[in-house]
C-alpha cells in the first residue's frame, strides 16, 4: 500500500503543525518520532515522501534518508534542521536530498516543495522501469518495439540501422534481454574504432607467439560471446579483408584464432548496426554483397528524434531522473515551456544529444525546476525557429543537411526527402482524424503515394 507523506521529527509540535497543515491541503500524512517507529510501517506501507529533521535522538535524520534511498532509491526525502550551516546542506545534498528545508519554515513553502517532490514521485510510479532504457510512445517507436517482440524468440541476425545517436545499441541489448540468450554474455565491439590490424585478433582472437607481441593465447569476441549475443557496432566501417572472414563465420559457424590450428565452433548470435547506406557502400565496392544480404535478413531502421518529437518530454523527464541517480544530484524537473520548447529542436544528434543535455542541466541548473532561461545559450537560440509548418521549417530542413554532411552521412537527399513527406503525411493525416482518403485528397495526391510516403 503506497502512503503520500511521512513525517519524521522528535518535536511533537512540528509533527501536530505539518500533520494539520498537510492534511488541510488534501495530502495523506502519517508522522513518526523516531527511526524504529518509521522502519516499522515499512514493512506494511510505502510513502510517496519523506519529510525528516536532520538530527533525532536515536539516530541521524541523513542517515534515515541513506537506509530509506537503499531501499526505495527514487523515494524523495526533504531535510529539515534548525540548523543552517554550509556543511549540513553540503551533506543533505550529497546523500540524495530532494530539498533542504531550514526551520522555522513557512508553510506555504512546505506546500510548494511538497507539491514538487509528489509530482516527481508520479513521474518515477508512470515511467517505470522500461525496456532497458527503450523510452517512447510514438508511432514510429512503437513499431519498433513490436518488431523486437516479434524477434524475441529467435536467433537470426539483425541488421539495426539509424542515425548516429538514435541508441542502436539499446535496442540490440533488447533483443539479447528478451531472447532465449539473455542468460548469456552480450558482448559489444566497434568496429570503426579499433585499427584494421587489431581487429581480426579482437574478433578471432590468437594463440602465443602468433604475431609480434602476442605473449599469450587470447580468446576473441565471438568465444567470450558464447552462448549470448555478439553486437558489432559500425559493421559498415569494416575492412573488406575482414568481411570475408566474418562472411565465413556467419556461413560456415566455425573459424581458427589467429596462428591456431584448433577449429573453433561458434555459437553466439550475431546483431550488427550501422549509420552508413549498406546498399550504396555495396554499390561503390567498398562493403561486399554477399555479406550485406546475409546480414540484412532482418532490418531494423532506428527512427532519428525529429522523427518522434513526441517522445522528448518523456526522454526528458527520464534521463534527468538518470542523470541524478547516477551522479548523486538532487532531482531535477523541466517544467512545461521547456519540454515544448526540447520537442521543437532539430536533434542532429538525436538520443544521445538530449540525454548529453540532460546529464549538464541535471549537474548545473540552479533551482529544482528548470526554464528556458538554464539552457545553454546554443539551445535557447533555437527557440523562434518551431517545428510546425507555421515555423523555419526551412531553416531546419537546412540545418539537418548540412549536419549530416559535416558527419560524412552518404547519400544524404533521399532520406532528408522521405522525412519531409513523413512529416507532410502523418500531418495530414492527424488533421484528418485518420482518414487517409480525405488527407490524400487535401493534399491534391493519390491514396497511393500517400501511403507511400507514410512508410
Amino acid at each position: 500500500m503506497t502512503e503520500r507523506v511521512w513525517v519524521i521529527d522528535d518535536d511533537p509540535g512540528i509533527r501536530y503543525v505539518l500533520e494539520e497543515y498537510l492534511r488541510g491541503l488534501k495530502v495523506p500524512v502519517r508522522t513518526f518520532a523516531t527511526g524504529d517507529e518509521l522502519h516499522a510501517a515499512l514493512a506494511r506501507h510505502q510513502p510517496d515522501l519523506v519529510i525528516a529533521d536532520i538530527r533525532l535522538k536515536q539516530e541521524s535524520g541523513l542517515t534515515l534518508m541513506q537506509e530509506l534511498r537503499q531501499q526505495l532509491p527514487d523515494l524523495p526525502v526533504i531535510i529539515m534542521t534548525a540548523y543552517t550551516d554550509v556543511d549540513s546542506a553540503v551533506r543533505a545534498f550529497q546523500g540524495g536530498a530532494f530539498e533542504f528545508l531550514a526551520k522555522p519554515f513557512d508553510l506555504d513553502e512546505v506546500g510548494r516543495l511538497v507539491r514538487k517532490a509528489l509530482t516527481v514521485a508520479e513521474d518515477e510510479i508512470s515511467a517505470g522501469e522500461r525496456n532497458a532504457g527503450l523510452i517512447g510512445s510514438s508511432p514510429a517507436f512503437q513499431d519498433l518495439i513490436r518488431m523486437i517482440g516479434r524477434l524475441s524468440a529467435s536467433d537470426i541476425p539483425v541488421l539495426i540501422t539509424g542515425e548516429t545517436g538514435t541508441g542502436k545499441e539499446l535496442i540490440a541489448r533488447a533483443l539479447h534481454n528478451h531472447s532465449p540468450r539473455a542468460n548469456g554474455p552480450f558482448v559489444a565491439i566497434n568496429s570503426a574504432a579499433i585499427p584494421e590490424d587489431l581487429l581480426e585478433s579482437e574478433l578471432f582472437g590468437h594463440e602465443k607467439g602468433a604475431f609480434t607481441g602476442a605473449s599469450e593465447q587470447r580468446s576473441g569476441r565471438f568465444e567470450q560471446a558464447r552462448a549470448g549475443t555478439l553486437f558489432l557496432d559500425e559493421i559498415g566501417d569494416m575492412p573488406l579483408s575482414l568481411q570475408s572472414r566474418l562472411l565465413r563465420v556467419l556461413a560456415e559457424g566455425e573459424y581458427y584464432r589467429l596462428g591456431g590450428r584448433d577449429l573453433i565452433r561458434t555459437d553466439a548470435r550475431v546483431i550488427t548496426a550501422t549509420h552508413r547506406d549498406l546498399a550504396r557502400r555495396v554499390a561503390e565496392g567498398s562493403f561486399r554483397a554477399d555479406l550485406y544480404h546475409r546480414l540484412k535478413v532482418i532490418a531494423l531502421h532506428v527512427p532519428p528524434l525529429r522523427e518522434r518529437r513526441e517522445d522528448i518530454p518523456e526522454l526528458t523527464r527520464h534521463f534527468l531522473r538518470e542523470a541524478g541517480r547516477e551522479f548523486r544530484l538532487p532531482p531535477k524537473l523541466a517544467d512545461k515551456p521547456v519540454l515544448q520548447h526540447l520537442a521543437s529542436l532539430p536533434w542532429s544528434g538525436n538520443v544521445r544529444e538530449l540525454k548529453h543535455l540532460c546529464q549538464s542541466l541535471a549537474a548545473l541548473a540552479p533551482a529544482p525546476v528548470i526554464g528556458i532561461d538554464d539552457l545553454p545559450r546554443e539551445y535557447r537560440s533555437r527557440a523562434s525557429s518551431g517545428s510546425s509548418m507555421g515555423g523555419d521549417w526551412q531553416q531546419l530542413l537546412a540545418d539537418s543537411l548540412r549536419q549530416a554532411l559535416r558527419d560524412n552521412h552518404d547519400n544524404c537527399y533521399e532520406p532528408l526527402k522521405e522525412t519531409f513527406e513523413r512529416c507532410v503525411a502523418r500531418v495530414a493525416v492527424d488533421t484528418c482524424s485518420g482518414n487517409q482518403s480525405e488527407a490524400a485528397r487535401r493534399l491534391g495526391i493519390s491514396r497511393n503515394t500517400l501511403a507511400r510516403m507514410l512508410g
